[in-house]
This record gives structure tokens, sequence and C-alpha cells, in this order.
């Protein structure tokens, strides 16, 4: 497994990318309130990224993806594709997740956002979700493993009797949209991949109200908890340095912060 160790310059431009796909999720925050359809969200988001940052929405095309943007919403637990169909309604929770490329190098971040007035379950699902996305970044540093964040992760949101999903997982990111490493949001302290400065990834929990499992529904895209509850993810990419870890897709003053 080769995985590209950025330079200091390549890190400069990954922040650029990373700044710009955290700035259309700000953008898009105010129009998420009920009655918008998912439809008219990604609009919002490919808009800004393609007229006003004179950069690529990565997800269009990718894979044969049809959309900017994935909205995931309630039991949806990730890739889930806009439509005009699909309107939010109070007590609605959304993940909005977006890959920008602007210079050949890829930003992507993802994040939790509540429609109305969630139930208790929902609001408490969403914040220990970003929670373990936290415990995993702040486990990051030079000379971890990737067993390391997996397990801060996994030991969190089982502890909070949540379930971590197993399929989908976080990944090296640069020029290369998805890369080496996989980063399992479970697993043992000590095992796996080494982390050294330079290697760049992101960290994207998807944690489940209910049971762990999944089915993918026939558009081969949407992702859904087999049980139908609610499902959360939150996600950043990051750079391992020299001392520790840097998140690359917040903005400054943002509360997307360890």
């Amino acid at each position: 497994m080769s995985i590209q160790l950025k330079s200091a310059a390549d890190l400069e431009k990954m922040r650029v990318a990373g700044r710009l796909a955290a700035e259309v999720l700000q953008v898009v925050a105010p129009h998420v309130k009920p009655g918008v359809t998912t439809a008219e969200l990604d609009r919002i988001c490919h808009d800004h990224i393609v007229k006003v940052q004179d950069a690529i929405p990565a997800n269009v095309g990718y894979r044969g993806f049809p959309a900017a943007v994935c909205t995931s919403v309630n039991n949806v637990i990730c890739h889930g594709i806009p439509n005009e169909a699909k309107v939010l309604k109070d007590g609605d929770i959304v993940n909005i997740d977006v890959t920008v490329i602007k210079d050949g190098w890829h930003g992507d971040t993802s994040r939790m956002y509540i429609v109305g007035t969630p139930s208790v379950m929902a609001r408490r699902l969403v914040d220990v979700t970003r929670e373990a996305m936290f415990r995993g970044i702040r486990a990051v540093k030079p000379g971890a493993t990737l067993g390391d964040v997996g397990h801060a992760i996994q030991q969190y949101a089982e502890s909070e009797r949540f379930s971590v999903v197993r399929e989908y997982c976080g990944h090296g990111i640069g020029t290369v949209y998805h890369d080496e490493p996989q980063v399992l949001h479970y697993g043992r302290p000590g095992e796996g991949v080494v982390l050294k400065p330079g290697m760049t990834f992101t960290i994207e929990p998807m944690i489940n109200e209910g049971t762990r499992y999944t089915r993918t529904l026939p558009d081969g895209w949407t992702v859904v908890t087999k049980d139908r509850r609610l499902s959360a993810q939150w996600e950043h990419t990051v750079a391992v340095t020299e001392d520790g870890v840097e998140i690359l897709t917040r903005l400054p003053g943002d509360d997307n912060d360890l």
C-alpha cells in the first residue's frame, strides 16, 4: 500500500480546497429548513462551487453520481441523491456531503443539519456523532495508528449505546478523491497504518441509532439503516502534522473545532 505524503506546498493547496468545501456547507446552512427540497439544496451548493468559487464539484459524474452533494436524510446513512420529491420537514436530520476540486486538489467535508425542532433522540445522535468524529481527530498524531483513531470513535459511540457503520470508511485524499489509506471508524489500539507527517485523509464516522447494519436501495447509491432507525455522519479532511493534526476543512471562527 502506497500512501502519498504531502509537501508543505501540497498542504497549502489542500487548505484552499478544504476551506472552499467548508464554505459551501456554511452557505447552504440558512436554506436547510422545512419545505425545501434536497434538489434545491444541491443547486445552491453546485452554483456556489461553480459560479462563486470557480471550482469543480467532485461528485458530479463520479462513478455516475448525478449531483454535486449527497443529501442523506433521517435513516439514510450516506450517498443520498438529491431530488425534487424529497421535501424536508420539521424534525428531520440531514447530512450534506460536499467535495470541491480546486487546482486539482480535493477538499471533502460533511455535516449534520437539524430541520426545525428535532426529537431528543435525533439531537443526541447528531451530537454524539460529531463528538465521535472529534475524538477520532484528537487521536491523530505521528506514531499513532489508524486503529487508535477507529478505537476512539467506536469506544465513544458504543458507550453512548449507538452503533458504528462498518461498510463505509474514511479515505486518503489529495489529487485523488478516494486514495489510500482506508480509515475505519472502529478498531483496536496500536493496529493498522502508523501515521506520519504529511498524510492526509478523511475521518467521517457514520453512527446509527439502532443496529450497525445497512441496506443499499435499488438506485445503487442510497444506503439506509436496515432497521430504518436514524443515522448521522460528520466529516473533516485532516493532515498529520509534525506534532499532531490539522483540520483542513474548517473555517476560522466556526464551531467545527477540536
